[in-house]
């Protein structure tokens, strides 16, 4: 597994979701986290709503009241502000919100807290002055946001001590979005539409990491495109280029991922550890140029 750095603190590059860990035994759940660790995914990204009212962050956090050593060797995330039928940023929110977090996972501080979607009503003061007392009482070392664009990210920045390290973004090979409007400059075609307000390049002028949510999924949580038959073509491409590399074609879809410049941090929602273990490979994968545009053309796509 290799390593980047997100807000000064060292990570891997491939990361592990927990929003569907409820679903497996307690058994089952310390084996994937420990074979997560023995593959080098050391990174556990949480929200206080997976699960439905933190169960996800609590049954996690029985593995670590079990085995206190296991948290010395990964990398904590959580992510709050969602509420039934609203987003709420307020201070009280988020400084309610962590607290709960911290003890549901049994841990008195979390690398990152992210705040999930944007909540039109934030008052960026509010926000700033939540995440500076997390930060002066140890609860947080760095703060990011989820599927925020540019500008809303420029907002809050204004406010805040503790500028934002991290983006969390749908993308990839069934969700290009966040490429489409910058390699269809000045064209008329559908992909010309800028839909994102250009967050990619701004998070790479701003020193913040995009983590790519649902990196497998096509459209807004439709379904997988590896194995399924609308996308032959695609799938056809990654075990041709798996096989060529010696990775499986799963894994190939997140090399895809990790080949871009902007060091994308993919966030894998799989609770099979043996498909983990076999993803964690792609970081030892870098693929051409050319390889990484032919991938992205046969998802339909096509270049000006």
């Amino acid at each position: 597994m290799t390593y980047q750095t997100i807000g000064g603190i060292s990570v891997s590059r491939i990361a592990q979701g927990c929003m569907r860990i409820d679903r497996l035994s307690k058994s089952e759940l310390d084996a994937l986290i420990r074979s997560d660790l023995d593959a080098g995914i050391s990174f556990f990204e949480h929200a206080d709503i997976y699960g439905g009212n933190g169960r996800c962050e609590e049954l996690f956090g029985n593995i670590l009241r079990e085995d206190p050593s296991l948290r010395e060797k990964m990398t904590l995330q959580t992510k709050c502000g969602i509420r039934p039928g609203q987003y709420d940023f307020s201070r009280e929110h988020i400084l309610t919100s962590v607290e709960n977090s911290l003890k549901r996972l049994g841990t008195e501080q979390v690398e990152f807290l992210v705040l999930h979607r944007p909540d039109t009503l934030v008052e960026p003061e509010e926000v700033a002055e939540a995440f500076s007392q997390l930060k002066s009482r140890g609860k947080v070392k760095a703060f990011g946001v989820s599927n925020h664009n540019a500008l809303q990210i420029a907002l809050l920045n204004k406010y805040l001590d503790e500028k934002l390290v991290i983006d969390q973004l749908q993308f990839g090979l069934g969700h290009t979005v966040l490429v489409d409007s910058g390699l269809n400059v000045n064209m008329k075609n559908d992909e010309s539409v800028n839909r994102d307000d250009s967050t990619l390049d701004y998070c790479r002028l701003n020193d913040i990491t995009i983590q790519a949510w649902s990196p497998l999924q096509f459209g807004f949580i439709k379904g997988h495109f590896m194995g399924n038959p609308d996308y032959a073509e695609l799938n056809g491409k990654l075990e041709e280029l798996g096989a060529a590399y010696g990775i499986t074609s799963t894994a190939m879809a997140i090399a895809w991922i990790l080949r871009h410049s902007a060091k994308i941090q993919p966030v894998v929602g799989s609770v099979n550890a043996q498909r983990m273990q076999e993803i964690a490979k792609a970081a030892e994968v870098t693929i051409t140029r050319k390889e990484w545009y032919d991938l992205y053309c046969v998802t339909g796509k096509s270049l000006p």
